[in-house]
């Protein structure tokens, strides 16, 4: 009996692992892959082709490659998808630091989205965000809460970013202010393009309160732009599968760092 043809999304899953494993590894043999998911050459092939055309990867004589940081970080709609759980639990530790009433920024992160979601759920709020699709979510159910989007440059990143931003940024006092980073390495915070680390770094100033947010993925790896560390923020909440020596790193900082299992515990 012939066996069963997996569903789109069942395929778009197994894509994505196969990216992750691609990202995690920088450079694989495309055997190997085989062998690792138990599919046919043929059906790997498919599955390289679809992602090299959608320029995730570099797919190269008998092997796979992973392309840098910042084309990663521009492909929105794959890294919406990528540590769903981790992002979850995340912001489920994040909420509890939000009160009706505040002026709240997030950045354009997608680690943030499950937190734009949970705050459609307090009244009273003033969001402030470069991102449209934060915008979106909760100008789409926020009840009596308003939303402030900072209009400048629109990227790849379905963001604004550049002088205006800033600029508007710097007559915003928010009462919390929540990030996350692109990449961590021993504490030392990084981002490949210059006008988001910049972006980040004046969301510091512009907030009386500063959150991060990294999941495991975060860390390990350095980008062009190096634009602080974790000392920074007041809090930094982070997914305790995260490499040991990279909390470790993190707690010679002077700041509170909140480890958060998958589970949310």
């Amino acid at each position: 009996m012939a066996k069963p043809r997996p569903s789109d999304a069942a395929v778009e899953q197994r894509r994505q692992e196969i990216l992750r494993t691609v990202i995690d590894l920088g450079e694989v043999r495309i055997d190997d892959l085989t062998g690792r998911f138990g599919v046919s050459l043929m059906t790997m092939h498919r599955d390289l082709d679809d992602l090299a055309d959608r320029r995730l990867l570099r797919k190269l004589r008998g092997r796979v490659a992973a392309y840098p940081a910042l084309t990663m970080e521009t492909a929105k709609r794959f890294r919406e998808g990528l540590h769903l759980a981790q992002k979850e639990a995340l912001c489920a530790a994040a909420i509890h630091e939000v009160s009706p009433g505040q002026t709240v920024f997030l950045d354009d992160s997608t680690t943030l989205f499950p937190l734009a979601r949970r705050l459609t759920e307090l009244e009273h709020l003033v969001l402030v965000t470069n991102s449209l699709e934060i915008a979106r979510i909760v100008g789409e159910d926020r009840g009596t809460s308003e939303v402030i989007l900072l209009g400048g440059r629109y990227t790849e990143f379905d963001s604004c970013s550049g002088p205006d931003v800033l600029a508007t940024l710097g007559r915003i006092r928010a009462d919390l202010g929540f990030v996350s980073a692109t990449t961590v390495a021993g504490g030392r915070l990084y981002h490949p393009v210059r006008d988001y680390a910049e972006l980040k770094q004046a969301a510091l100033a512009a907030a009386n309160r500063n959150i991060l947010l990294a999941d495991r993925s975060k860390f390990g790896r350095t980008a062009t732009y190096a634009y602080g560390d974790v000392g920074d923020y007041d809090l930094v909440i982070v997914d305790d599968a995260a490499p040991e020596e990279e909390i470790d790193a993190m707690r010679t900082f002077d700041t509170r760092i909140q480890l958060v299992g998958s589970s949310g515990t």
